[in-house]
């Protein structure tokens, strides 16, 4: 393995910040994954609050010098900005939009219409009774113009409807679907494009790999073209584990939405090591709830040496089908920047330990991501204005 790292002291409050390696030598000063893949697709993040916002100076830096595309976790869905009819509070997500401007990051909005994490009163009257189709229309345009208008030319792409399609390939019977009908997709598209004719406008969803799901997805994307509604392309979330899906499906998937002519990014990507019961790997409806079973916790104190290679052979498989994408691939996003951000340590499961990503809880690097580094043939020099500091496995 060529491991293209290198070794330099790491001054600051970042040496103070992330711990050395065990045998007292120097941290490792990694290569940066957006410069490493600054010619193949955006490298992204999903952030908290506390990422941006200068809580920790040494995990921003971290941010900033990784990744080049930046994703809100919660900040910008509904019930966090608007959560009460006529009421908005912009003050995190105005510092979130301003963080990724200074830094020159491609800022994606998440998530304008989805049926999770939007307050009850969005759909409902004040008798408590289901809205009218024209009120709910309504209360649409205006939170997507208020939200997308606010940060016009700021924030590059939205996603604008999230997870609205069932396995089958039909449509979520969601409340949108059930008061608005079908028309609500091509409205929040409309609504948005209208707002900032200049983003991009994604639909965005969980285990499109599944035949059945892609092809109602196709159908419907194909539709919306043909009616002229404005979209720009498709998020595969990217909810993996270590056997789903296999590498082929994942470039039949890529493949197929780029035949649409439409961008393919990878949204929300992580690989949960954590055995499951059967039919849950990727379904990432946030409703699934499973009862606890200490079989299915293995790993509470620490991921075997023979898992982390197993997480990075994982991890250096997907990065292959990627790369053969450059050109229809645009990004691809990670859902948190360490093991400790994830939240598939609540999901669908309170209370375990995973461990998905590329760094560990302590910042520390692991084998998958010197898998995705040594994914790329030849590297470009990392920029020594920002070293990146984490310890090697």
């Amino acid at each position: 393995m060529k491991h293209k790292a290198f070794f330099l002291l790491v001054t600051g409050l970042a040496m103070a910040s992330f711990a050395p390696c065990s045998n007292g030598n120097a941290e490792t000063e990694l290569l940066s994954l957006k410069n490493t893949y600054k010619n193949e697709f955006l490298i992204g993040v999903s952030v908290k609050d506390s990422q941006f916002m200068a809580k920790n100076p040494a995990e921003t830096a971290f941010v900033k010098g990784q990744f080049n595309s930046i994703t809100p976790e919660n900040l910008l869905k509904w019930d966090a900005v608007h959560p009460q009819l006529g009421k908005y509070r912009f003050e995190e997500s105005d510092r979130f939009i301003e963080f990724g401007n200074k830094n020159g990051m491609f800022i994606i909005g998440h998530t304008l219409v989805w049926h999770s994490q939007t307050a009850d009163w969005v759909f409902k009257n004040a008798q408590g009774g289901d809205v009218d189709r024209e009120t709910l229309l309504a209360r649409m345009r205006d939170h997507i113009q208020t939200v997308v208008g606010r940060y016009k030319g700021r924030v590059r792409g939205w996603d604008v409807v999230n997870e609205i399609m069932e396995e089958n390939g039909s449509l979520r019977k969601s409340p949108w679907q059930k008061i608005i009908g079908e028309e609500y997709i091509a409205k929040a598209f409309q609504f948005a494009h209208e707002a900032d004719p200049t983003a991009e406008l994604y639909y965005n969803d969980y285990r499109l790999e599944v035949p059945g799901k892609r092809k109602g997805a196709i159908a419907l994307l194909r539709k919306l073209k043909a009616a002229g509604v404005t979209v720009t392309g498709v998020g595969l979330q990217g909810h993996y584990d270590l056997n789903w899906p296999k590498p082929q499906e994942v470039d039949e998937t890529i493949a197929d939405f780029g035949r649409l002519g439409l961008k393919v990014m990878i949204t929300e990507l992580d690989v949960d090591v954590l055995p499951s019961r059967p039919g849950g790997a990727g379904n990432a409806d946030v409703s699934r709830k499973e009862a606890a079973d200490p079989k299915l916790n293995p790993y509470k104190t620490a991921l075997p040496e023979a898992m982390q290679q197993k997480l990075a052979r994982r991890y250096a498989e997907l990065f292959g089908v990627y790369l053969k994408h450059r050109g229809t691939l645009s990004r691809v996003t990670f859902w948190g920047l360490t093991d400790g951000d994830s939240w598939l340590d609540n999901f669908p499961i309170k209370g375990r330990t995973n461990y998905p990503l590329l760094f560990d809880r302590s910042y520390h690097a692991k084998p998958a991501y010197f898998a995705v580094i040594d994914a790329v043939p030849v590297a470009p020099v990392n920029s020594p204005s920002q070293p990146q500091p984490a310890v090697r496995r």
